[in-house]
């Protein structure tokens, strides 16, 4: 059967410019060049063998042809985009794209995430580039794991998941000479070491001596780095002692790389890793499952910091 209806792309380029009446301004709503417009309205008249608008010195003006075809296609082509928005949200539904803290995705969330799709193997995860001060004004990500402290971001959903406990790490060469010399029996003693510390947190240091309740002076802080992995590798090599978030470095722990010399002290502080979206997804799917799984997650592991 021989189709007698133009392309859509044409039928657009063509709808757009009549309702804007500018080329320009159908362009730039269509993200295509002004060329690109013309072309497509120029097929779309060659298509029906006849002109379709005219241009003049006040925009455009359409022609008979031209009005009779606007005023026809208006109603068929919203139903066309509203159905096409109904189906490619169906098919969002299905499919979250996250961003996130990249060592805590790396140190914690990944290895947890085969049990998120044993129980939702339907739904599609993908990871979008981090951004620190992340706005949600792109397309993506659906949801990004932040760091900061509770009410931090109004008019987001911000839920906690975990990261506010604190653990002091040191190379285990350090802590077996401190021990040796019967030093390193209470927090006030770590005042004489190097304190390492992350450039996103030179506070951490002040907030764990105050909430193990070390009188002193003003800190005095050693080197610090933009990276915790490189931090990390600057505790390993003995460069100084460290104050990190407790999941970020079990592992390490766990493998004997750092130490603690105070394992059995739990301190948390005011800030952490939370899950947070825009209000207008709080109804996605997915990202609801991801959610409830994530924040189930981060109850059941003993170093959530959860108060």
């Amino acid at each position: 059967m021989r189709l007698h209806s133009p392309s859509m792309s044409e039928l657009h380029a063509f709808m757009t410019a009549a309702r804007l009446g500018s080329f320009t301004l159908a362009a730039d709503a269509l993200c295509v060049t002004q060329g690109a417009v013309s072309r497509a309205i120029a097929r779309l008249e060659a298509h029906f063998g006849q002109p379709l608008m005219r241009r003049n010195a006040h925009g455009l003006t359409l022609t008979d042809t031209g009005r009779k075809l606007y005023e026809g296609g208006l109603a068929p082509l919203q139903a066309i985009e509203a159905l096409s928005a109904e189906l490619r949200a169906d098919d969002r539904r299905l499919r979250l794209t996250l961003a996130s803290v990249p060592t805590l995705a790396s140190a914690w969330l990944v290895p947890r995430l085969p049990d998120f799709h044993r129980r939702h193997p339907d739904i599609q995860l993908g990871f979008a580039a981090y951004r620190r001060n992340e706005d949600f004004s792109g397309a993506t990500p659906d949801a990004s794991i932040l760091s900061g402290v509770a009410g931090q971001w109004p008019g987001w959903d911000a839920d906690y998941v975990i990261g506010r406990e604190m653990v002091v790490i040191c190379s285990p060469a350090r802590l077996a000479l401190r021990r040796a010399a019967g030093r390193w029996d209470r927090p006030i003693d770590l005042l004489g070491e190097p304190l390492l510390f992350h450039s996103n947190g030179p506070d951490n240091w002040a907030q764990w001596f105050d909430a193990a309740g070390v009188q002193r002076d003003a800190l005095q802080l050693a080197s610090g780095f933009e990276q915790v992995s490189i931090l990390v590798r600057a505790v390993m090599a003995d460069m100084g002692i460290a104050v990190l978030q407790r999941c970020l470095v079990h592992d390490d722990l766990q493998a004997g790389r750092v130490a603690s010399p105070f394992p059995e002290l739990r301190i948390a502080i005011a800030r952490g890793y939370h899950l947070c979206a825009p209000l207008q997804r709080r109804d996605h799917y997915a990202l609801a499952c991801f959610r409830q799984w994530l924040l189930e997650t981060a109850r059941q592991d003993p170093e959530s910091g959860t108060p």
